[in-house]
């Protein structure tokens, strides 16, 4: 592209949304690369924000920007956009050339999540650091963040995932495929790499590095959700020289930038009712005086405390199933980052702690002071307001990665480990106590929710055995008890000690702060950790507890039920394929729905998931005994209390009614079973089977045909055909068994209906279904393939059929008579 004088700045970004129309997204991003290199920062400041929004996509959703989420390998543009997009790539060139002349960009408050939102609109300053940055009015009027070129592009990156678009359908592409999913990896590993140190800036400025953000001044109000901590910079950086300053120590800045950016944008999404639950009372206190101050000083109303802010974040939030799977792959890193320390900066000497850089010092407290608390609450949101069905599982699955960290360690990578060892190593046991909650709570949470679900569905009875496999560990269900009686203990200490311990919270915020004195006791520990996530007037339900303990034995009587209700199903169905006709081997499926069983919703689940639910429940059940020390005499009392026969089987999985004046009437929780396809009635057609509504999958002239054709074909040969079937001989046994299997399910009917449907007469609706019509084709068509004329073939399969049928009958043990 031709150089373009200086005093003509917007002209190149004219030119280069001219481009953004016209050239192919090749070449288009060849020249922006080499813009990139070619003009200084001075005018490349002013196409920064559009360059971001034409990637990324505008934030209220009208501009797409190049479709990061169903950008996939298979496609031209992938590795083009990969390319750029790379933590080596021209956007972080200009990125990093834009941070060292200090420009700043604005970002609008409205895309922030609800309870940051909430924060800034009553004028409370959020826990973390990333948000403590000069905020202001533009010409919009629209409070916004003002934010370092680093910062407003992975803050744009992060909101991608969450930003309402209207992506085409027909472009969707495997969530862990996509180009998006891709970059959030590479920018894990390259930002929170497991091993050295961050990787240098590629532009220095001229004190020979890339500075990092300035640090909060210290007279920022910490008022707000909790109690902040200064920043890592400002330990590390801010009283030394940038032309002296260790690497690592200037570019760990972005390390922290990253991980607050997801962390922020990606869980912090839930009820501010939870949040404030959480606090201290000393700080709803500073909170309520701050309100009651600014109150003061604009005159206005008297208000509830904390009612504006709740009136404030009414927002609704789903998380998706991407969302999910990227908050997983989050957990999953940061494991792997923490576990990456150096075994001798484990330990929590002060000596050690010198020897440390600064991003082993972050890979200490990653975990509980950046993504605890918020992925905590994070996960309750999830846990009680999911679907109840199967897509639970991306939820599950992250919650127990998060808690077995074990499974993410360098020790994990060898091959000499036996990976059939499931016992956890007694080193974990601090990390169980540190994260109790995540253990207990959110058991008890997924407790509740497999007890309304329907257990017969194997996805939902693998969800079940996950969560018995993962808790059975070895050593696991004994640390997580050893850190509930921890807890429950009562400590006597003095007054100022429990104020210090209570009062810091491992919440957000920058890490290195003056470090606090080393907590040797394990009791203070766990009630640190649990009085700073549920507050220090919250109610503890122990996991081993009575009450707990009693859920399980009600889970564990559900699970000897639904396998109860699966062995019918499977019972059912081979019945029912050892009673099919020859028609249904020839593809040929009857016209009747009222033999599908109806007990469960379980029409597009085949034998082999049946027998594999069948094997999850069996394992589950084991899982559950080894967990809570269940005894087998418990287990044998279950298993008889739950022996129900087929018809009550078929009873117990109608929904919850109560008998009304008009007949049964739907309860609350019945209404909850059918919304969830958790049960339904067994309805089904008792009038003429002849007479049934046409199907979708039946062709509505060819069913009135050939049922006009049937009708004259009866009528005409009904003497005939009764006569017949009216033999005790072999030949009447064979009559009977085409002429009247077809109205079988006429006998299974309510008192009433008509008797006549036992006549004898014959059924021509099957060849009305357009499944049927394609199997005869097809055999027509491998006829005509071996030169056998139509006659032929079709004297040859009725000649398979009568076949078919006399072996039946051979075989049979009905020996009743026709009446």
């Amino acid at each position: 592209m031709a150089s373009l004088p200086l005093q003509q700045p917007s002209f190149l970004l004219a030119n280069l949304k001219a481009d953004y129309i016209n050239k192919p997204f090749i070449q288009r991003c060849q020249e922006l690369a080499k813009v990139i290199d070619d003009y200084p920062a001075k005018e490349l400041h002013l196409i920064f924000p559009w360059l971001v929004e034409s990637v990324l996509g505008s934030l209220d959703g009208t501009v797409v920007g190049w479709n990061l989420r169903f950008l996939h390998s298979r496609m031209n543009e992938y590795n083009t956009a990969m390319e750029f997009l790379s933590p080596s790539g021209p956007m972080m060139k200009l990125i990093y050339k834009l941070h060292a002349e200090d420009y700043k960009y604005e970002f609008p408050i409205s895309y922030l999540p609800g309870p940051v939102k909430a924060c800034f609109q009553e004028g409370i300053l959020p826990d973390c650091p990333l948000f403590h940055v000069k905020s202001q009015f533009p010409v919009s009027g629209l409070l916004s963040l003002s934010l370092n070129p680093f910062q407003y592009y992975m803050i744009n990156f992060a909101a991608c995932l969450i930003a309402q678009r209207n992506y085409p359908m027909a472009q969707y592409v495997p969530y862990s495929e996509n180009a998006y999913f891709v970059l959030v990896d590479v920018y894990l590993k390259f930002f929170l790499p497991l091993e050295g140190n961050v990787p240098p800036s590629l532009i220095t400025d001229v004190r020979g590095t890339v500075s990092p953000p300035a640090p909060r001044s210290p007279n920022v109000s910490f008022t707000g959700y909790g109690v902040h901590h200064t920043s890592l910079l400002k330990r590390h950086i801010s009283h030394q020289p940038s032309v002296n300053a260790d690497p690592a120590t200037q570019e760990i800045w972005r390390s922290e930038t990253l991980l607050q950016v997801f962390v922020e944008m990606w869980l912090h999404h839930y009820s501010l009712e939870m949040y404030q639950k959480m606090q201290s009372p000393q700080v709803k206190l500073e909170v309520l005086q701050y309100r009651l101050g600014i109150s003061s000083m604009h005159c206005s109303t008297t208000a509830q405390p904390g009612y504006g802010t709740i009136h404030t974040y009414q927002e609704p939030f789903r998380p998706t199933e991407e969302h999910m799977l990227l908050v997983r792959l989050l957990v999953k890193h940061l494991h792997a980052f923490s576990n990456s320390l150096r075994p001798e900066l484990i330990s929590s000497s002060p000596s050690a702690h010198s020897h440390a850089s600064p991003l082993e010092e972050f890979k200490r407290v990653v975990i509980p002071r950046f993504v605890q608390q918020k992925l905590y609450v994070f996960l309750q949101h999830c846990f009680g307001h999911w679907p109840l069905d199967a897509s639970f599982r991306v939820v599950l699955e992250t919650w127990l990665s998060y808690v077995q960290p074990w499974r993410y360690t360098p020790e994990k990578l060898l091959p000499q480990v036996d990976p059939q060892d499931r016992t956890v190593p007694e080193k974990w046991a601090v990390f169980v106590q540190e994260n109790l909650l995540m253990y207990t709570r959110l058991f008890q949470g997924f407790l509740n929710r497999a007890l309304r679900t329907d257990l017969v569905n194997p996805k939902n009875a693998q969800m079940v055995f996950r969560v018995a496999k993962v808790f059975s560990q070895t050593n696991l269900p004994e640390m997580i008890q050893k850190a509930e009686l921890l807890f429950l203990e009562q400590e006597h200490v003095p007054h100022h000690r429990q104020h210090r311990i209570l009062m810091s919270p491992t919440l957000g915020g920058s890490f290195l702060s003056n470090r606090q004195s080393a907590i040797t006791d394990s009791v203070f520990k766990v009630k640190s950790h649990v009085y700073s996530l549920e507050g220090q007037d919250s109610q503890y339900k122990e996991m081993f507890g009575i009450e707990v303990r009693t859920s399980v034995l009600r889970l564990a009587h559900l699970i000897v039920q639904a396998k109860q209700t699966a062995k019918s199903i499977s019972d059912y169905s081979a019945e029912a394929n050892a009673n099919q006709s020859f028609f249904s081997w020839l593809g040929f499926g009857s016209p009747d729905l009222n033999t599908s069983y109806t007990g469960n919703d379980m029409d597009d689940i085949g034998l082999d998931s049946i027998k594999k639910t069948d094997e999850y429940l069996d394992k589950t059940l084991s899982y559950l005994c080894q967990i809570f020390r269940l005894n087998a005499a418990q287990l044998t009392q279950l298993t008889t209390s739950s022996a129900l026969k087929p018809d009550e089987m078929r009873t117990k999985q109608l929904p919850d009614c109560v008998q009304g004046e008009n007949g049964l009437e739907l309860t609350d929780l019945g209404r909850l079973q059918m919304i969830n396809g958790m049960r339904k009635f067994d309805i089904t057609y008792q009038g003429d089977p002849e007479l049934q509504p046409i199907r979708s999958y039946e062709n509505a002239f060819l069913v009135r045909f050939l049922f006009q054709v049937s009708s004259l074909i009866n009528n005409r040969f009904s003497r005939e055909m009764n006569s017949i079937c009216a033999r005790r001989s072999f030949a009447g046994r064979l009559a009977r068994h085409y002429l009247t299997d077809t109205c079988a399910s006429a006998t299974n009917r309510s008192p009433g209906t008509l008797a006549s449907d036992r006549r004898p007469r014959i059924s021509l609706r099957f060849l009305g279904s357009y499944r049927n019509l394609l199997s005869l084709f097809l055999l027509f068509l491998v006829a005509s393939f071996f030169s056998i004329s139509p006659p032929t073939c079709l004297l040859g399969i009725l000649a398979l059929f009568l076949f078919h049928g006399i072996i039946k009958v051979l075989f049979s043990d009905n020996q009743t008579t026709y009446r």
